[in-house]
């Protein structure tokens, strides 16, 4: 494999400066996401709509330590504030798991099913559109920078991706077949992403360029990753 060009710092401003602009964009969402999704909730007394909001609190605080992050204007701080940064990233997948694992037993259990909202279709069609994008471009950002808490934010935003799919789903199928397993069952498989991805961003396992900011120099001076990051492994 081709070792990348090291950045310039030009380079490197230009993708700190996207980053930002990307995760701000993620905040804002999520927090209209989340009112609108635990206000139509709340009277359409759906839990699935209720914990979807939930869900955004969540993103909104991986986003937060990203945006911490790079809120850096020296490239030192930002390098050492992303091992918190990922710390932060990957409490919210374990977060993000513990809701979508607890929502899902209470439905398929009977007590928590999603029920018909069209502000809700509404709500998780029109995230269908926009996260996929908030996640490549950051992804793509992070990985060119080397960030591995921007990489591992983008998979949060991912998986709130499909979340959206699988509420989506909940609800169309229960509003027109009565199906109200089909969005808890999707939802634990999502759930066990959430904990894969939470792990690799404890251990940092998100740098993918030798120019990484979660990458550690052995005392030769050679440049190499942290214990289990696999940096070049594909994504």
């Amino acid at each position: 494999m081709a070792v990348p060009a090291m950045l310039t710092e030009q380079r490197r401003s230009v993708l700190t400066g996207r980053i930002r602009l990307l995760v701000a964009a993620t905040i804002g969402y999520n927090v209209i996401e989340a009112v609108v999704a635990i206000t139509a909730g709340t009277i359409a007394s759906s839990s699935a709509l209720i914990g979807f909001g939930l869900d955004s609190v969540i993103e909104v605080s991986s986003a937060a330590a990203v945006a911490w992050q790079f809120s850096a204007r020296d490239h030192a701080v930002r390098e050492a504030r992303e091992r918190r940064a990922l710390r932060v990233i990957a409490l919210s997948f374990f977060a993000l798991a513990g809701y979508v694992t607890v929502h899902s037993v209470l439905a398929l259990t009977g007590t928590g099913e999603a029920e018909t909202s069209g502000p809700g279709i509404a709500l998780a069609a029109l995230s269908l559109l926009i996260m996929p994008f908030l996640s490549y471009a950051q992804r793509r950002a992070g990985r060119e920078l080397g960030s591995a808490s921007a990489v591992a934010d983008s998979r949060q935003t991912l998986i709130c991706t499909y979340l959206s799919a699988v509420l989506l789903l909940g609800l169309v199928l229960n509003a027109t077949l009565g199906w109200s397993w089909a969005d808890p069952v999707v939802a634990l498989v999502i759930a066990g992403l959430a904990v894969r991805e939470g792990i690799r961003a404890w251990r940092g396992d998100g740098c993918c360029t030798p120019t990484g900011l979660a990458l550690a120099v052995d005392p030769d001076g050679a440049e190499g990753c942290d214990d289990g990051c696999n940096c070049c492994s594909s994504r």
